[in-house]
């Protein structure tokens, strides 16, 4: 099923895009967590038309504000996960994150980081990308 639940070809009888993107989140969640993250947000979403999204928010225990993203691909094929995070999706991340931070009185240490799941392999890259 594709976007708003609709069956996607070749998908698993019954599961949806949203609960595919779930369990990858749920699965980059338990990785980032067995290394040591905790969990501050998740899903957190900028308000109006246009913003952008940040699946997940962490915390190194040294304090530095992690931005996740996470990316799911059942192959590798055509560049795999990582090739889906292109220029104007890292916008709409770093628009987030900026988005996110007016909330904070003082900003922490931040990076921005990629969780790519291809096959089932789990990826992580950390300062995938910058805010530049």
């Amino acid at each position: 099923m594709g976007f708003l639940g609709k069956k996607i070809n070749g998908d698993a009888p019954g599961r949806t895009t949203r609960s595919l993107g779930q369990a990858a989140e749920d699965r980059a969640l338990a990785h980032l967590a067995a290394a040591g993250l905790a969990l501050v947000e998740r899903n957190y979403r900028t308000p109006g038309r246009g913003g952008g999204e940040i699946d997940l928010v962490m915390r190194e225990r040294d304090g530095t504000l992690v931005f996740v993203e996470v990316r799911s691909r059942g192959a590798a094929g055509f560049g795999g996960a990582a090739a889906s995070i292109g220029a104007a999706k890292r916008r709409r991340i770093v628009l987030a994150a900026q988005h996110y931070l007016l909330r904070w009185p003082a900003q922490p240490p931040c990076r921005f980081d990629a969780v790519l799941i291809d096959g089932g392999q789990v990826q992580w890259l950390r300062a995938a990308f910058d805010a530049q």
